[in-house]
C-alpha cells in the first residue's frame, strides 16, 4: 500500500492585519497548488480524499481537475480546531502561539484557551484513522508492534489535509505515540508530499516512512512553512 499526504498551499490567515478563521489560499498558495498538480499529473492514485477546510479544497482543486476526479471529503481529516479569532487583530493570535510554547512540556496538552485541546485532536485522528482504514480492510493486528493487516497492498491512496493530521497520522501508521507537539516534530512546509508505503512481514505489514515533507517541486522562492 502506498499512502501520500499532501500538505495545502499557503493561506491567507491575516487579510488587512486582521485575522481569518478557515482562510483561503494567498495567490503564492495557488501557485505553489498548481505546481503541486504539475508534480503529481503522472501518479496513479486510487482514491483521493480531502479535508474540509477551505485551504485544503482549494490545494486539491488543481490536484484533482488533473486526476480527472472529483472532490471527496473526510471530515476527520480537519485541521486542529483554534479558538475563534475572525477579525481579531493577528497579534492577538501570534502572542496566544508565543504562550503556548513557553508552557513545559505535559501543559501543552491542554491547547490554546477557547480551541481544541491538543489531546482531544491527537484522539480525534487516531479514531478517525482507525475507523476509516478499518472500513477498507486496513488495520492493527493483535500485535505489541505496528503490524498491519491490508486486505489490498497494491492500493495508492492520498490525502489532502495539514501539518497536524498529517503529522498524527504519520505517527499513527509507524506506531509512535503522540506528543502535544506534533507540528514541531515533523516539520512540514506548505505544499509538500510526504510518503510512507507498506512493506511486507511475515505475519502481516508495516509502514516505512519513505519521504518527508518534499518540496522540490517548488522554486525555493515558494517554500512557506
Amino acid at each position: 500500500m502506498f499512502i501520500t499526504l499532501i500538505r495545502h498551499a499557503e493561506p491567507e490567515w491575516v487579510r488587512d492585519g486582521f485575522s481569518q478563521d478557515n482562510p483561503p489560499l494567498t495567490a503564492r498558495g495557488h501557485r505553489q497548488a498548481r505546481r503541486l498538480a504539475d508534480r503529481l499529473e503522472a501518479e496513479h492514485f486510487d482514491h483521493v480524499y480531502v479535508s474540509p477546510l477551505l485551504r485544503t479544497r482549494q490545494t486539491a482543486a488543481p490536484i484533482l481537475h488533473a486526476q480527472r476526479r472529483g472532490e471527496v471529503i473526510e471530515p476527520w481529516l480537519e485541521e486542529i480546531r483554534s479558538p475563534i479569532w475572525q477579525g481579531n487583530p493577528a497579534e492577538k493570535a501570534e502572542a496566544a502561539y508565543r504562550e503556548e510554547k513557553r508552557r513545559p512540556a505535559a501543559e501543552r496538552w491542554a491547547g490554546l484557551e477557547g480551541g481544541e485541546a491538543v489531546s482531544d485532536f491527537t484522539k480525534r485522528i487516531h479514531k478517525g484513522a482507525n475507523e476509516f482504514f478499518a472500513q477498507r480492510g486496513i488495520y492493527r493486528t493483535d500485535h505489541e508492534l505496528p503490524v498491519w493487516h491490508i486486505d489490498e497492498p497494491g492500493d495508492r491512496v492520498a490525502f489532502v489535509a495539514h501539518a497536524g493530521t498529517n503529522s498524527v497520522l504519520i505517527c499513527h501508521l509507524l506506531g509512535l505515540a503522540p506528543t502535544p507537539w506534533e507540528w514541531e516534530r515533523f516539520v512540514i512546509g506548505h505544499a509538500t508530499i510526504s510518503r510512507l508505503e507498506a512493506l511486507q512481514l511475515g505475519d502481516g505489514f508495516t509502514f516505512s516512512l519513505t519521504r518527508l515533507a518534499d518540496n522540490s517541486h517548488l522554486e525555493s522562492s515558494d517554500y512557506t512553512y
